[in-house]
């Protein structure tokens, strides 16, 4: 995964969009902004799970989606790690069953085998056994993660990953992305609307209003001289 993703989305309405974003293998992007922004149908367009009235999405050289040539890659289709804000964990399956299911193109004992593998890398090991129900909110998110990551994808997003978890979850959150990105070359990108979050674990930050990009670089040089007022109100 040497090209990373490039992403270009362009609509007046019914949701207006005008971003224009790159990010670089193993590189994590945080996209920042306040409620309606647009930061989750952006990671919805990448996903191919919505279609922006012009745009176009290139990841590690394949085109999902070019509105002009009518190019658009089905989401199963696209080499995805996606979790979402509520999890959507299938409550009737174990851990381990959650992630198996995303590996269904192997035989039963080498998806076990692989699913085993994923809870020891998000640090769950001996829970696979357990339902959605039996585990805290953290573990459930580490569930998800685990079963994003099973599918190998060329690029990984998460949906407001800090938002509902308590301090120690979200210290022990941060650290585990910082171990996924330091042993990939995929993208990472996360949708936040807390600077500080973005502060911890994003090489770039993206700030989103209105469906817009108002600006966008690097975290450390974007928190100290913020040019946009967005990016200054969020930064305090």
């Amino acid at each position: 995964m040497a090209e990373g993703l490039s992403i270009h989305l362009h609509q007046d309405g019914p949701i207006a969009l005008a971003v224009d974003l790159a990010v670089m293998a193993g590189e994590t992007l945080a996209l920042v902004g306040p409620s309606g922004a647009g930061k989750t149908t952006v990671l919805k367009a990448i996903a191919g799970l919505y279609q922006p009235a012009a745009g176009r999405i290139v990841c590690d050289g394949q085109v999902w989606l070019d509105r002009d040539l009518g190019t658009h890659v089905p989401a199963q289709a696209r080499r995805v790690g996606l979790v979402f804000q509520s999890y959507a964990l299938f409550p009737h399956k174990t851990a381990l069953g959650n992630i198996a299911e995303a590996m269904l193109e192997y035989p039963r004992p080498e998806r076990e085998a692989r699913a085993t593998a994923l809870l020891e890398r998000v640090h769950l090991d001996g829970l696979g056994a357990r339902f959605p129900a039996e585990l805290s909110g953290g573990q459930q998110q580490r569930v998800a993660l685990a079963r994003a990551l099973a599918r190998d994808p060329h690029v990984l997003l998460l949906d407001e990953p800090f938002s509902a978890v308590d301090q120690p979850t979200r210290r022990a959150l941060h650290a585990l992305l910082a171990e996924i990105r330091a042993s990939s070359a995929m993208p990472i990108i996360f949708v936040s609307h807390d600077i500080e979050d973005a502060a911890r674990s994003a090489d770039r930050i993206c700030f989103l209003q209105y469906g817009i990009s108002v600006e966008q670089g690097a975290t450390r040089a974007i928190l100290d001289d913020p040019g946009s007022a967005l990016a200054r109100w969020l930064n305090g």
